[in-house]
């Protein structure tokens, strides 16, 4: 009897063993470094993950193209893998929908004014390339208010967009200072927006830089006042997801790059002189000697067409939230070596 007894098992075994075996090599193929860069080199595009909304960082302009800091970030890993910065696609997400997007690979990578935190980090599975903007929670309130301080917007109705670190920094802080409010939550930043400027609710609170942006294109700006305080610490940033090394490190240097090429006094205008610098850090930068592309996946000069095509840091940042944009001071966003928190990694 013994062997009519093991024979089903028998059978069941050979037959898992052969849906395993099945399915390893593509399985093998998700998780291979370098996947997603080979996928968007095929392609020939990014797929950009972005705000469609948000003046001075992501939103469509008059002319129906998509402009701002964030952006031009998008911009830069064009130029960088196809030698164009034209090679993006850009996909608005709401702040809801951002996440799954990455997740699912519905997007190449995400920059749109996403905090970096431990949770996503891990639990969500999400990498971050690297901090590209340093903010911090604010409250913006009608200067009629008489609102100065957050503890004395007892009662007050708080206007917030669901599904961000901002909806629950916003409770962490109020519940501090044993202060009662009502908060009123939208899917989008413009609905949050919207609201305020109608007067459903006595304060907006978002990202201080958000706040900014948002107040410059309101009818009378005077009329509101963002104040004094700061709600968190909001490290912003390009992410991608987990399991593809090779891509997180070609975002991640890129962005450094545009950092280095600030720090090293390369930008958009002097980028083809600077290609006989004898600056050994600019010369790796520019991929006059090294293979610092090679080691990435991508050519050995592709910082080159991130410059001419985009610019460096600051003109990115000058182009977009400095007097020719928004104007917000950079305060933490200066370099390391001019007072601010900006430290690309070493060239080499």
């Amino acid at each position: 009897m013994k062997p009519r007894a093991l024979l089903p098992l028998t059978v069941l075994t050979i037959f898992a063993l052969l849906i395993v075996a099945a399915c390893a090599p593509a399985a093998e193929e998700a998780a291979a470094p370098g996947g997603r860069l080979q996928l968007i080199k095929d392609r020939g595009k990014v797929i950009c993950g972005c705000n469609a909304e948000l003046i001075g960082f992501g939103y469509i302009n008059p002319d129906g193209e998509f402009e701002g800091f964030d952006v031009d970030f998008c911009k830069a890993l064009a130029a960088a893998l196809f030698g164009d910065a034209t090679k993006v696609e850009y996909r608005p997400l709401t702040a809801a929908e951002r996440l799954p997007a990455l997740q699912t690979g519905e997007i190449d990578v995400l920059i749109r004014n996403t905090t970096w935190t431990l949770t996503r980090d891990t639990a969500n599975e999400l990498d971050w390339a690297a901090v590209s903007f340093y903010d911090g929670q604010g409250m913006m309130v009608r200067t009629d208010s008489g609102y100065k301080t957050l503890d004395d917007m007892e009662g007050a109705t708080v206007c917030c967009t669901t599904g961000t670190t901002t909806e629950m920094n916003l409770a962490d802080a109020f519940r501090m200072r044993g202060v009662e409010y009502t908060p009123l939550l939208f899917e989008s930043t413009q609905d949050t927006n919207t609201a305020y400027e109608e007067g459903r609710c006595d304060g907006e609170t978002s990202d201080k830089s958000q706040l900014a942006a948002l107040r410059s294109a309101m009818a009378n700006p005077e009329d509101h006042i963002i104040l004094d305080v700061t709600m968190s610490k909001e490290p912003l940033g390009p992410l991608t997801a987990h399991g593809d090394n090779q891509w997180n490190d070609v975002v991640r240097w890129v962005v450094w790059g545009m950092m280095e090429a600030e720090e090293s006094g390369v930008n958009s205008q002097n980028v083809d002189a600077m290609l006989s610098s004898d600056n050994p850090t600019i010369k790796r930068l520019l991929g006059v000697e090294g293979e610092m592309g090679t080691s990435l996946g991508i050519s050995d000069d592709f910082m080159v067409y991130v410059l001419k095509q985009v610019g460096n840091y600051q003109e990115v940042y000058m182009r977009h939230l400095g007097p020719e944009g928004i104007d917000i001071p950079r305060g933490p966003n200066e370099l390391w070596n001019n007072g601010g928190l900006l430290y690309p990694m070493a060239w080499r």
